[in-house]
């Protein structure tokens, strides 16, 4: 008897698996394990595990007068997948019908079914990890069937209902577990297949930036757009690309091409829309935008703003055939792309500047930009793409910030406050870079916060002290960022614990000479010449070292309203 339970119970549960398969498919199903669900969709997915658990009971093999049967893996997957309200409600849908097939054993079944969604939900939703292990889910589905048998046994404790448990009880508590457990893994798996890609679409956004850095330098133009929308398209399988200024098209490549002049026309009101507002924008053939026939596109479009400062100058546009085509790892990868080309628009300014700043302090602001900087973080990113996705974006917001930062205060007072908020943009990647070996404090008194000090002062100076100071280092070390007000100064302390600096080294940067073997003095000698016109040589800059201990660079800033640099 237990060797045909134990075969029917496998068919059974190998049926409900190519049932879990297909759904694992669906957008539906993903959002489900993403938590991302609204309340028409959750109505969706309770008839469906409902019905998978209806199916469960409909393939079992009667027994004993009772039903050996896979029902509750679709209800207990259910709870699992979609929460206590899932798993309540296909319960009672497949625990009702249960109930209405009538026999000795279909009240117990019935309220154990809908018990076992409940609880499946509960543990799902305070589960410490957000997704369980397949040891947890086996152990949950075995769990979810003693319940069911001692539910069987109250309802019956006689000599009847002991022999219904001893005959159904073990295979159906292997097989069922097994069978929650694969069914759930089949969820879990299609979204780490989804993170794989969305890691690969970072590392796409990423490599893309990086080619076309040296083309938006140039500026925002039809030739430029071009080149970039050629290679996008090269590097994805979007439909089409194109670029806009803010009332133009300036490049349409792939399919519609042809069309280049009509393309803003069939997106006119949701691009303008985008550029209005600075938001991400959707547009669907057919619904939102009108029809597509006009310049041979059929499907979605995703527009994106390229913003200037705070100003929309145009959009990003990546097209895919078919309704509801574009992925949430499409919109991520076009809101990367947008904000690093955006960021890229604005170095293309700075290249403008020199009619407005002196050549002297155009490079000077330059210098802040280290390529090496960039590199490191670029690649310190790309390493977290696939481990770490959510990292990988968040580190990438961080790189953007940071050379927003750059661009915006070069040329002007900041608050102390600003200052620190570059400092952390700049230093969320270096100890990402660094992890561990990197331990970074604060200790920045209140009331020094709004004081006005030059833009871009303080973060070369944290940079020279993990690079030359920390980083040699074996073991790692700490860097402490400390401002304090002294009789009308602000002084402000960057002190390392790293290996030092050589007397005979130290002696030549305090003469403000350049190390070139070493890469030191550059932007030291930077920060105290534009202290000294900033403030009219009423500032101080000095930099104290021990050999293997550590140095300490300090800043004395007087307090001087209405200040600007020189």
């Amino acid at each position: 008897m237990y060797s045909s339970l134990f075969k029917q119970l496998a068919l059974n549960t190998g049926f409900i698996i190519t049932i879990a398969y297909l759904l694992s498919l669906t957008s539906l199903f993903k959002k489900t394990i993403q938590g991302m669900i609204n309340t028409k969709e959750k109505a969706i997915l309770i008839l469906l595990f409902g019905s998978v658990g209806i199916v469960g009971t409909y393939i079992g093999l009667p027994t004993k007068g009772a039903l050996a049967n896979s029902r509750i893996v679709g209800v207990v997957a259910g709870g699992l997948l979609g929460g206590p309200i899932v798993g309540l409600a296909s319960g009672i849908i497949a625990g009702g019908h249960r109930i209405l097939l009538g026999g000795s054993t279909a009240l117990s079944c019935g309220i154990a079914t809908v018990l076992n969604g409940f609880l499946a939900g509960v543990l799902s939703k305070h589960a410490s990890n957000k997704m369980l292990t397949w040891k947890q889910t086996v152990l949950i589905g075995i769990g979810s069937e003693i319940l069911e048998m001692a539910m069987i046994l109250l309802a019956q404790p006689t000599s009847a209902g002991w022999d219904v448990v001893k005959t159904m009880g073990p295979p159906m508590i292997v097989m069922n577990g097994i069978g929650i457990a694969i069914f759930y893994g089949i969820g879990q798996k299609s979204i780490l297949e989804e993170e794989r890609i969305g890691a690969l679409q970072a590392q796409k956004a990423l490599y893309i930036a990086n080619l076309t850095l040296p083309i938006l330098r140039l500026g925002l133009n039809e030739e430029t757009a071009r080149k970039v929308c050629d290679i996008i398209i090269e590097r994805s399988d979007f439909t089409a690309v194109s670029i806009t200024g803010d009332h133009n098209v300036l490049a349409h490549v792939g399919k519609a091409a042809e069309h280049q002049t009509d393309a803003l026309g069939f997106m006119a009101k949701e691009t303008m829309e985008s550029i209005r507002t600075g938001e991400i924008k959707l547009a669907v053939s057919g619904e939102e935008s009108g029809s597509f026939e006009n310049t041979g596109l059929q499907g979605s479009a995703l527009i994106v703003p390229l913003k200037f400062k705070n100003t929309v100058v145009g959009t990003l546009k990546i097209y895919r055939q078919g309704k509801g085509s574009l992925t949430k790892v499409d919109w991520e990868f076009a809101e990367g792309l947008g904000q690093l080309f955006s960021t890229q628009l604005e170095l293309s300014a700075l290249e403008t500047k020199d009619r407005l700043v002196s050549k002297a302090e155009l490079k000077a602001l330059q210098a802040q930009i280290n390529p090496h900087f960039l590199f490191n973080a670029i690649n310190t990113i790309v390493s977290f793409c696939r481990t770490n996705p959510g990292k990988a974006r968040d580190l990438l917001l961080q790189l953007g910030d940071f050379f927003r930062i750059n661009l915006q205060s070069g040329d002007r007072f900041v608050s102390l406050r600003e200052e620190c908020d570059h400092i952390r943009a700049y230093l969320a990647i270096e100890q990402a870079r660094f992890s561990d070996r990197l331990n970074v404090q604060e200790q920045i008194a209140e009331e020094t916060l709004n004081w006005q000090i030059p833009g871009l002062t303080l973060q070369p100076l944290i940079e020279n002290a993990i690079k030359h100071g920390i980083y040699p280092l074996n073991s790692g070390g700490q860097v402490i960022i400390s401002a304090v007000e002294e009789e009308g100064y602000l002084v402000i302390k960057i002190t390392d614990n790293g290996v030092g600096i050589p007397e005979e080294t130290l002696t030549l940067l305090q003469s403000g000479i350049t190390v070139q073997s070493k890469g030191l003095g550059i932007g030291l000698k930077n920060i105290e010449q534009r202290l000294k016109y900033a403030y009219h040589g009423q500032a101080k800059f000095t930099i104290n070292s021990d050999l293997g201990r550590g140095t300490v660079v300090t800043l004395k800033i007087p307090e001087v309203s209405h200040l600007e640099i020189a």
